[in-house]
């Protein structure tokens, strides 16, 4: 009976993967991004980025809000806070006031809480409650709304980064939403941030 192939030893001269060391100063960025802003740095098209609000050098996004999204946008120098910031398998809660159309009822928050499919699968438990409209900057350009229809805003806490899954989470329900601020993720949250402003905080998780 033959025996199974020897796997290859390592050339003697072949280079180890190593590690990137974290930078020598870690450090951790809010920003309370505006509307109609990307979460990148640079933009062929002319359009508003992170630069004409922060002026850090090394510094990146960990995770996303979309460019029609606001609030909360965390940026660090360290790719292993980056990491474990922006992965789904650490669980941290992200907290967005949603504003949507038509007034939702007990059997929408329901779904929201209990997981809702959509086209890439079912999403995980929600934490959803309807709030009081809160005390927001106004938005630039202002929502859109239609006067025959009621908007009402809700508080959604999800602990996954699916693109876009908020939006698509409301729609799935019914309630197309009209204007999302995301306020809190973990233990980080806006308060004391105006639009398009930023604070430095401990670098740690």
């Amino acid at each position: 009976m033959p025996l199974p192939p020897r796997s290859k030893p390592r050339p003697f001269n072949s280079p180890r993967r190593v590690a990137k060391a974290p930078p020598a100063a870690p450090r951790l960025v809010l920003f309370n991004k505006p509307f109609d802003v990307l979460t990148q740095f640079s933009d062929d098209q002319g359009r508003a980025t992170l630069k004409d609000f922060i002026d850090i050098p090394g510094i990146y996004p960990a995770g996303r809000l979309d460019r029609d999204s606001e609030g909360l946008l965390l940026l660090t120098n360290d790719g292993q806070l980056q990491a474990r910031i922006a992965d789904p398998r650490h669980k941290l809660a992200k907290t967005y006031w949603v504003q949507v159309e038509g007034e939702p009822d007990e059997r929408q928050l329901e779904q929201l809480r209990a997981g809702v499919e959509l086209n890439d699968g079912m999403t995980l438990p929600a934490q959803a409650r309807l709030i009081e409209e809160p005390d927001l900057w106004p938005r630039n350009p202002p929502v859109r709304f239609r006067k025959s229809v009621p908007t009402r805003w809700l508080e959604l806490v999800i602990k996954e980064g699916r693109n876009r899954q908020v939006r698509r989470m409301t729609a799935a329900v019914g309630l197309p939403t009209l204007r999302l601020v995301r306020v809190r993720i973990g233990d980080w949250t806006i308060e004391g941030l105006g639009q398009g402003e930023w604070r430095e905080v401990p670098a740690s998780l």
